[in-house]
């Protein structure tokens, strides 16, 4: 039974180098994850058997996705690059791999029918490409800054995408038109001082009965270099023609966090991971209030999380080059 309170580590497995992303396969056998390397790996979530993915990348891996059935997952890299392999290949090879974008490939989002995929990049641009054999769909231009995620909306063909700057969009992925427009300028600044764009849309998610959509990112950065800043969620009503957030939601006194994912549970709350200065926590959300009403300790600095197809089990990606599996319930007696 879903319990977030009742949150314990199952599993804890080394990898090579620190951990960018982490997905579980569709069927819940395996999760993957990329790293500080050009290797996609595979662990086996019965004993954490590892199977080493080589070839499709020649820079660090930041984000992945898979096809609606599970057999295929993509990668994205650093060079800009997506490869698609066989997802419970016993010999792991490149089935293809494409240009898609000039720098780094941020987020991957495969559509509810499984027929898009779609990407997001620091060359500001959003593109979808057909799941099946790779092939360019269109193009979606309009970010000013870099594109740091999108995510479908389960219930239809809308895409939502956000950037450095705080801006997210709503696109009709169907016809490439832009449908509106929303305001998470909470989760950017820009410090003169320092010269830098800090913050951005890290992370969305959109709510199973396609009411909420969730923003997620960093807030009260008085100095992006010295690491000071906190968690903060934007939370949108997709129900309301308004553009801003109808909630703020925070995790007081977790300095030097962002919101790197952002996962709903069946239960109705958000689950959100953070990672930074002040080490890694899964934080939840009721979507009614503005602070969290659980967190949980994660034994180092997290870069990523995933929700289990059983809703139960959570992984999270870590800097000390570590995947551990956490159960969202009580332990076993």
């Amino acid at each position: 039974m879903l319990d977030p309170q009742q949150a314990h580590i199952v599993s804890d497995w080394a990898h090579d180098r620190p951990l960018n992303v982490c997905r579980f396969a569709p069927q819940g056998r395996y999760v993957f994850t990329g790293s500080e390397d050009p290797i996609v790996a595979r662990f086996q979530l019965t004993d954490g058997a590892k199977t080493p993915f080589p070839g499709g990348h020649t820079s660090w891996v930041f984000a992945l996705a898979f096809a609606k059935d599970g057999a295929q997952v993509v990668s994205g890299g650093a060079e800009g690059k997506l490869t698609w392999w066989e997802t419970a290949s016993a010999a792991p090879a490149p089935l293809r791999s494409i240009q898609a974008h000039k720098g780094w490939i941020r987020s991957l989002a495969t559509s509810p029918d499984g027929t898009l995929l779609a990407s997001g990049g620091n060359d500001l641009m959003v593109r979808l490409w057909n799941m099946a054999d790779g092939a360019p769909v269109r193009e979606l231009a309009g970010h000013e800054k870099h594109v740091y995620s999108v995510a479908f909306h389960p219930q239809s063909n809308m895409l939502f995408s956000g950037d450095l700057a705080g801006v997210l969009k709503q696109w009709d992925s169907a016809t490439g038109q832009l449908v509106r427009t929303f305001d998470a300028k909470a989760l950017y600044s820009y410090n003169g001082g320092q010269g830098v764009d800090f913050g951005g849309i890290r992370a969305l998610a959109v709510s199973p009965d396609g009411k909420w959509l969730a923003a997620g990112g960093l807030y009260k950065s008085s100095n992006p270099l010295g690491a000071v800043h906190e968690p903060l969620v934007c939370l949108f009503d997709l129900t309301s023609d308004k553009p801003e957030p109808v909630r703020q939601q925070v995790a007081d006194e977790i300095t030097g966090g962002v919101i790197w994912r952002l996962c709903w549970l069946s239960n109705g709350s958000l689950m959100g991971v953070t990672g930074g200065s002040s080490g890694g926590f899964l934080l939840f959300w009721k979507p009614d209030a503005d602070k969290d009403y659980t967190r949980f300790k994660l034994p180092s600095l997290a870069r990523d999380m995933d929700l289990h197809p059983d809703g139960i089990q959570v992984a999270t990606a870590h800097y000390d080059r570590h995947i551990r599996i956490i159960k969202l319930a009580a332990k076993a007696s």
